[in-house]
């Protein structure tokens, strides 16, 4: 299964950082690949939530349903999807004070299945997972820091 890896230093305090990625549902206000975020359910340790993404040079939308397990005590959060339109979708957000900040990195592994798709376009979906990843953080560290 593909994976990606994305990782940014954030000049913010850890607990702020680790806020400022749980609110999920904020997204869509400042990530111009999501289009919208809802929790469906949610306790202390675990939300399910319903994500719209825009992929614009495919000029698509993806859409997925899926679990997080928060941990505020390691500043972790491991994610699945339920249900949606990857074959196979999950990974993990951590986040760790340093020196010069709060470095956030996350993992996302998935598996997205179109016929006859292809080795060119598997490559082309590669690239651009890694671009939302690194755009994603980007987002997060703008925001953190403004």
């Amino acid at each position: 299964m593909p994976s990606v890896r994305s990782a940014v230093t954030i000049s913010a305090p850890l607990e702020e950082a680790y806020a400022l990625c749980r609110d999920i549902e904020a997204f869509p206000e400042f990530m111009d690949d999501v289009e919208e975020v809802e929790i469906l359910e949610q306790t202390p340790e675990r939300q399910v939530s319903r994500w719209v993404g825009v992929i614009k040079e495919f000029k698509r939308t993806i859409t997925w349903t899926e679990e997080d397990f928060w941990d505020d005590e390691q500043h972790t959060c491991r994610y699945q999807q339920l249900e949606g339109d990857y074959s196979e979708y999950g990974g993990t957000w951590s986040f760790k004070e340093t020196d010069a900040g709060t470095e956030v990195e996350l993992v996302v592994n998935y598996e997205y299945d179109v016929p006859l798709i292809g080795k060119l376009i598997k490559g082309l979906l590669l690239k651009k997972m890694q671009q939302n990843c690194d755009s994603m953080l980007a987002a997060i560290k703008a925001k953190a820091e403004a």
